[in-house]
């Protein structure tokens, strides 16, 4: 069973794909009290700024036929690169001492990259994660949130 993100000393790492933050409880089960260790962000242009022109033709091997090239995703490549740079600092924290105990909350997608980018290091500190995204609340949403969720 998965640890409670409002047990004393848990870290949370809250983030989705262009904002992180890294919070402690430094209080209770029944009186959270959540405190911002760390925030991290990143600018993300609208794509027209991102690509310098349009996507790519190809021509066959054979034939005059062409063809069109999917353009990369350049918002999913900077999401990507984002939460691989908070994977990185939560590293530095475990690493550290500072984390003991760390539990993730965000979106689907954005859990789905950050499993993958977590070292070992980080893995076994890992108490539980929560597909929900929480970046944009006040850190007292969040405790209310993650209150109600309890037992």
């Amino acid at each position: 069973m998965a640890r409670s993100p409002l047990q004393h000393g848990t870290w949370l790492a809250i983030c989705d794909g262009a904002r992180a933050l890294l919070v402690e409880n430094v209080g209770d089960r029944q009186f959270p009290k959540l405190e911002t260790r760390a925030h991290f962000a990143q600018e993300n242009p609208p794509a027209r700024e991102l690509a310098s022109s349009g996507p790519g033709r190809v021509f066959s091997s054979v034939g005059k036929r062409r063809g069109a090239v999917d353009q990369t995703d350049f918002h999913e490549q900077a999401e990507h690169d984002f939460l691989r740079k908070f994977a990185d600092e939560m590293a530095r924290a475990v690493k550290a001492h500072d984390i003991r105990s760390l539990y993730l909350v965000a979106p689907a997608k954005a859990l789905g990259i950050m499993r993958s980018l977590l070292p070992d290091t980080v893995h076994r500190v890992l108490a539980g994660e929560l597909d929900r995204d929480y970046v944009k609340m006040p850190l007292h949403e969040v405790e209310r949130h993650l209150k109600a969720r309890e037992p």
